[in-house]
């Protein structure tokens, strides 16, 4: 069902980001489309209300964005957005993609206290994550650090550090951004800490039949991130890796030329593989085969087997 003419029901995670997350769409639709009435809606997702269990393991995947999808299908929702790095590789099939709007930082970056960087913290430090991926690199740069899981949103998990309750913190540059959240952290370079598929950038979704929905969305389309999240996704599908397993991609564009760097790793971090190419002037369909070959570059290494450990045995990250 069509929304009516003027109106738009936009739904999403009600955490603080993704309020704002939304709200900015939102305002970039409105602009877009002259007349335009949009709200926005909640949606409570089953990761909202995990405390205690892990973040890995079998039947986890699309934590963040089942009841959203399943919203949007039922018609209670014309448009959802999520964090793309929530997004599992596979979408009901009577949804289809929207627009990718510009990306945020796609950076990793840590708060610590006292100003310490990753390098400067001392032996035995604790740096508090909720990702195994981050989990991974940081203990294969620093294996002297202790890396504790953390839960919460953004808000939470930095009243967490100025509490003592470790000496530093692992945050999305991109969430820090859209929260407009002025606080000294050390951005990290891919060189230690390459970003997960999707990071830093919004997944919108719509009805697959839903054409009016489709235009009004189109105007908010950037082409370059719509290029990377393709080849950043078709890497995740292509592993079955979801936004919980060890595993990163982080596409570019240098020049005309869209690069692209994965990595699949061990959660203790004693083994990163990483590959790295490019080609010049992608279309999507090209995108999406170069993170394939990537894919299939670490797979035929062992990525396989790093991805199914973290998955089966279900750390509490």
């Amino acid at each position: 069902m069509a929304p009516a003419d003027g109106q738009l029901i936009v739904g999403a995670r009600g955490s603080p980001l993704s309020r704002a997350q939304s709200l900015a769409v939102i305002e970039a639709l409105v602009a877009a489309n002259p007349g335009l009435e949009a709200s926005f809606i909640a949606v409570r997702t089953s990761g909202d209300d995990l405390t205690v269990k892990p973040l890995s393991g079998p039947g986890l995947k699309g934590l963040f964005v089942r009841e959203i999808e399943t919203a949007l299908s039922a018609g209670r929702l014309d448009l959802a957005i999520h964090s793309a790095k929530d997004l599992p590789a596979e979408r009901p099939p009577d949804l289809a993609p929207g627009p990718v709007p510009l990306r945020a930082p796609a950076a990793d970056a840590l708060a610590a206290a006292d100003g310490l960087t990753l390098e400067t913290l001392p032996t035995g430090a604790v740096v508090a994550t909720s990702s195994l991926r981050r989990r991974a690199q940081i203990l294969a740069f620093r294996p002297d650090l202790v890396v504790a899981p953390v839960r919460g949103n953004v808000g939470t998990r930095l009243e967490k550090l100025r509490r003592g309750e470790f000496q530093a913190l692992i945050l999305a540059q991109a969430g820090l951004t859209r929260l407009g959240l002025d606080v000294p952290t050390q951005i990290l370079p891919p060189e230690i800490m390459l970003p997960a598929p999707g990071q830093g950038l919004l997944a919108l979704e719509r009805r697959s039949d839903d054409a009016h929905v489709a235009a009004l969305a189109a105007p908010l389309d950037h082409p370059p991130s719509r290029l990377a999240l393709t080849a950043e996704r078709a890497f995740a599908r292509r592993l079955d890796a979801g936004c919980s397993a060890p595993t990163a991609a982080w596409a570019r564009f240098e020049g005309r030329r869209l690069v692209m760097t994965v990595l699949a790793a061990e959660v203790d971090g004693r083994r990163l593989l990483k590959a790295e190419d490019g080609l010049a002037e992608p279309d999507d369909s090209a995108a999406a085969e170069l993170g394939r070959s990537l894919a299939e570059n670490l797979l035929a290494r062992g990525a396989g087997r790093l991805v199914e450990q973290a998955v089966t045995k279900g750390f509490f990250f």
